[in-house]
Formats: C-alpha cells, sequence, structure tokens
C-alpha cells in the first residue's frame, strides 16, 4: 500500500547568502510519529525512527533525497527541492530542504518570495490495520 501524508504547518522559509547568490530553505516537521495525522493515520515511533534513519543513511547523506513542487512520482524535470537534513525531537522528525535552481524549484522560489505558504508531503509504502476508532495504524 502506498502511504502519503501531507504536513502544511509551521514550515519555516529560510534564506542564505552565498558568493553565488542566495539559496533558498524550507525547514519543519517533515514526518510525525505517535499522533494520527489528518488522512487518520498513526505512525508507531519505532517504526518512523527506523524508517527515517535508514531514509537518511540511504538518500539524504548521499544527496539523493530529493522532492517535487509536488507529490506524484518522482520525475528528474518537476525536482523542485532537495532535503539536506532530517533529525528527531520527540515524536517529530525535522527536515530541511534546499530549494535548487530548476525549473520547479524557481517556481517554488517565486512562491516563497510571495508569501505562500508551502507545505511537505511524505511517502512509502507499507501495511496498516484499522483499530477501533476508525484509526488506521501502520504495522512492521
Amino acid at each position: 500500500m502506498l502511504l502519503v501524508e501531507s504536513n502544511f504547518q509551521n514550515v519555516e522559509v529560510l534564506s542564505e547568502e552565498t558568493s553565488t547568490g542566495k539559496n533558498w530553505y524550507i525547514e519543519g516537521v517533515f514526518a510525525q510519529a505517535d499522533v494520527v495525522n489528518r488522512n487518520r493515520r498513526n505512525y508507531p515511533r519505532q517504526i518512523m525512527e527506523r524508517e527515517v534513519g535508514r531514509y537518511v543513511t540511504e538518500y539524504v547523506n548521499s544527496k539523493r533525497a530529493v522532492g517535487e513542487l509536488s507529490h506524484p512520482d518522482i520525475n528528474l524535470d518537476k525536482i523542485s527541492h532537495l532535503i539536506v537534513e532530517m533529525s528527531q525531537e520527540g515524536s517529530n522528525f525535522i527536515g530541511k530542504a534546499r530549494i535548487l535552481n530548476t525549473p520547479a524549484g524557481n517556481i517554488a522560489r517565486g512562491l516563497l518570495e510571495g508569501g505562500v505558504q508551502l507545505g511537505v508531503s511524505t511517502r512509502g509504502t507499507g501495511s496498516v490495520r484499522r483499530n477501533r476508532q476508525g484509526i488506521s495504524e501502520v504495522q512492521e
């Protein structure tokens, strides 16, 4: 099963002057554990820790953790950002993504400069079991 989660709250916009121009970043909660999300799904912390750790090792650390301005399957011509950091704060997994100088990244940069509040979305595969309250709990 494909699991998609979106988070449009408390994403901070950061800019950094460099010798070649300005880098734009979005930073905030990229994933959460032990809370019921908007899709009425709950990710146990143990599973989230394991999977985020694997993601950091396999993708973030090797500079392969890219994302699109929207969130269908990744298409190289639609990449807008590169995730450069992921860390855990309790049940929250905080990420930082640098907006890239690509066509989609330039759209994101224009939206950020215009004051649009962007959010993040995560995807993965897994299985879920619905509990008595109707919440889908992610399983091993």
